[in-house]
C-alpha cells in the first residue's frame, strides 16, 4: 500500500466506509458475517489513515477531487496536519467501537442492527469527508451527511420519546447550519472570491470592516451547531436517548469532534489567526466559550442521570476547544487540537464505562452505583481513568492539552481564559469523583434489589474500554503525533 498514489488513498479513505455500509446490507441475515464486514472494512480504513499518516508527517499534502460544481467552486480534497488528527481519530475509534457495539447490541438484544451498523459506517464517511475536505463547500456538503446518516442512530430505539428527541437534534442541526453556517459560506466566498482553505487565512485582504467581520465569525460559530456553544447546545443532552454505541459516536468519534474540529479550521485556515488577534474581532469569543464550560459544568453537577451529566461534561470540554482557540496563540491552538484527540479517547471510555454498568446492572443514574466498582473492577477502573483525563489530571492524555491552553492563555494575558480553565478543573472535580467514591468506597446496596447479582459487562464491552483507557494513558506518555500534527497546523514548533 506504501506505492499507491496518495490521490488513491484518499479517495480510498472516503469510500471504503460507505462500501462497507453496502456490505452490511448484503450480509444482513448473517449476523456474524455483518459484523465481521463491519470490522474488517474498519481495519482496513484504519490501515489507509495510517499509510496517509505517514505521509503527511513526512511533509507531503496528498489531494484529490477538483470536481467543479459552480463558479469554480469544486469538490477537493486536501489532507493537512489537522484533518489528519482528526480522521485518525475517527478511523481508529471505528474499529474499537465496533468491537463495543457487537457486546452491547447483542447482550441488550437491541432491535435494528443491521441499520445500526450501516449508518455507522456512513457517519464515519461523512467525518473524513469533513477530515479531508479542501474547501468550505466540500465540509459543509458532508457535514450535512452526518447529520442525516446519524439521525436514524439517535432515534434507534423508535419509541416516542426517541422520535421526539430526534426531531430535536435534526431540527436545531439542520437549521443551525442551513440558517447560519451556509451563509457565512456565501459571505466568505462573495468577500474573498473563494472558499478554499489557505494557511494565514483568506480574509485578511478582503476589505471587510471589523465589525463585520466579527458578525461572520458569529454567523460560524452558532451555524457550527455540533459544536454545541451555548445556547445551540440542546440537541447534545436530547440525543442521550440514543444506545450507548451511538452516544459514543456522538461524543467521541464524529459529531462533536467534527463541530470543534470545524470551530478551528475556520479560525485557522479562513480568518486567520494573525488577522483575528490583530482586528479583535474575535474577542467576544471568549466570553462565549467561557460561559458555556462554566455553565455546563454546573448543570453537570445537577444531573444524576449519568449519561446526562457526561452530555454536558461534554458541552464543557467542546468549548475548552474554542476557548483555547479564541485565545489565539500557537500554544492555545496546539492545546484545542491536543484536546480534541485527548477528550476523544476519555470520554469515549466513560460512554463505554456507562455502557457496560446498564448492560451488566441496568442501572442509569449516579445514585445507584454505591459500591459498584467492587463488582465491575475494570469498568470503573476505566471510568476513573477517563474521569481523570477530563480533569486534567496527569499522567492522563487531558492534563497535556489543558497544559497547553493554559500556557496560551497566560502567553496572552488572557486572564478571563485562565480563570475558566481554572474554575472548571474544580467542577470537573466536583461531578466527577463523587461517582468514582460512590463506586469504590461506598457500602454496595442490600441484596434484595438484585445489584450482587451482576459481575462486568459482555467481553467484548470490557475489552473496548479497556483499550480506551489504556489508550488514554499512552497519549500521556507519547504525545509525539498529535503534538507534531498540532505544531504543522500552527506552522512553528512549540517547546513541550
Amino acid at each position: 500500500m506504501n506505492a499507491w498514489p496518495s490521490e488513491t488513498l484518499v479517495l480510498l479513505a472516503l469510500s471504503l466506509p460507505a462500501l462497507g455500509a453496502v456490505g452490511i446490507a448484503i450480509a444482513s441475515r448473517i449476523p456474524n458475517l455483518r459484523e465481521a464486514v463491519t470490522l474488517t472494512v474498519a481495519a482496513a480504513n484504519f490501515v489507509v489513515v495510517m499509510t496517509l499518516l505517514t505521509r503527511v508527517l513526512d511533509g507531503e499534502r496528498p489531494a484529490a477531487g477538483g470536481w467543479e460544481v459552480f463558479g469554480g467552486i469544486e469538490i477537493a480534497f486536501l489532507v493537512e496536519p489537522f484533518g489528519m488528527l482528526f480522521a485518525c481519530v475517527a478511523a481508529t475509534l471505528w474499529i474499537v467501537n465496533s468491537i463495543y457495539s457487537i457486546g452491547y447490541m447483542r447482550a441488550n438484544d437491541e432491535p435494528r442492527q443491521t441499520p445500526f451498523y450501516m449508518c455507522f459506517a456512513v457517519a464515519i464517511a461523512a467525518a473524513i469527508g469533513i477530515a479531508f475536505s479542501g474547501n468550505l463547500l466540500t465540509l459543509f456538503l458532508f457535514y450535512e451527511v452526518l447529520t442525516v446518516s446519524t439521525y436514524p442512530l439517535v432515534t434507534h430505539k423508535g419509541t416516542d420519546e426517541a422520535m421526539a428527541k430526534g426531531r430535536i437534534y435534526l431540527l436545531l442541526l439542520m437549521a443551525t447550519s442551513m440558517m447560519l453556517l451556509l451563509p457565512a459560506i456565501i459571505w466568505t466566498w462573495v468577500a474573498a472570491g473563494t472558499v478554499s482553505f489557505a494557511p494565514g487565512g483568506i480574509l485578511a485582504s478582503a476589505g471587510l470592516p471589523v465589525g463585520a467581520v466579527a458578525v461572520l465569525l458569529a454567523l460560524y460559530i452558532f451555524g457550527i451547531g455540533k459544536a454545541a456553544v451555548m445556547p445551540v447546545h440542546f440537541w447534545l443532552p436530547a440525543a442521550m436517548v440514543a444506545p450507548t454505541p451511538v452516544s459514543a459516536l456522538l461524543h467521541a468519534v464524529a459529531v462533536v469532534k467534527a463541530g470543534v474540529f470545524t470551530v478551528v479550521k475556520v479560525v485557522v485556515y479562513v480568518f486567520g489567526v494573525d488577522f483575528l488577534a490583530t482586528s479583535g474581532a474575535g474577542d467576544w469569543l471568549t466570553y462565549v466559550a467561557g460561559f458555556t464550560v462554566v455553565t455546563a459544568s454546573v448543570i453537570a453537577l445537577r444531573q444524576d442521570n449519568l449519561k446526562k451529566r457526561l452530555a454536558y461534561s461534554t458541552i464543557s470540554q467542546l468549548s475548552y476547544v474554542v476557548l483555547a482557540t479564541a485565545i489565539l496563540t500557537p500554544i492555545s491552538i496546539i492545546g484545542a487540537v491536543m484536546h480534541i484527540a485527548a477528550h476523544a479517547v476519555s470520554k469515549i471510555t466513560l460512554f463505554f464505562a456507562a455502557g457496560s454498568i446498564y448492560t451488566a446492572a441496568h442501572l442509569t443514574e449516579v445514585s445507584q452505583l454505591d459500591g459498584i466498582g467492587r463488582r465491575m473492577p475494570w469498568t470503573m477502573g476505566a471510568f476513573a481513568i477517563g474521569a481523570l483525563s477530563m480533569i486534567g489530571v496527569p499522567p492522563t492524555a487531558g492534563f497535556l492539552s489543558k497544559w497547553f491552553m493554559l500556557s496560551g492563555g497566560m502567553a496572552a494575558e488572557n486572564w478571563v481564559a485562565v480563570g475558566v480553565i481554572f474554575v472548571s478543573t474544580s467542577l470537573n472535580a466536583s461531578y466527577f469523583l463523587p461517582i468514582v467514591y460512590r463506586a469504590f468506597f461506598r457500602t454496595p446496596p442490600a441484596p434484595a434489589t438484585g445489584h450482587e447479582a451482576h459481575g462486568e459487562g459482555p467481553f467484548p464491552v470490557v475489552l473496548a474500554l479497556t483499550i480506551t483507557a489504556f489508550t488514554t494513558l499512552a497519549m500521556f506518555f507519547f504525545p509525539d503525533i498529535p503534538f507534531a500534527l498540532a505544531e504543522a497546523l500552527v506552522g512553528q514548533e512549540v517547546t513541550k
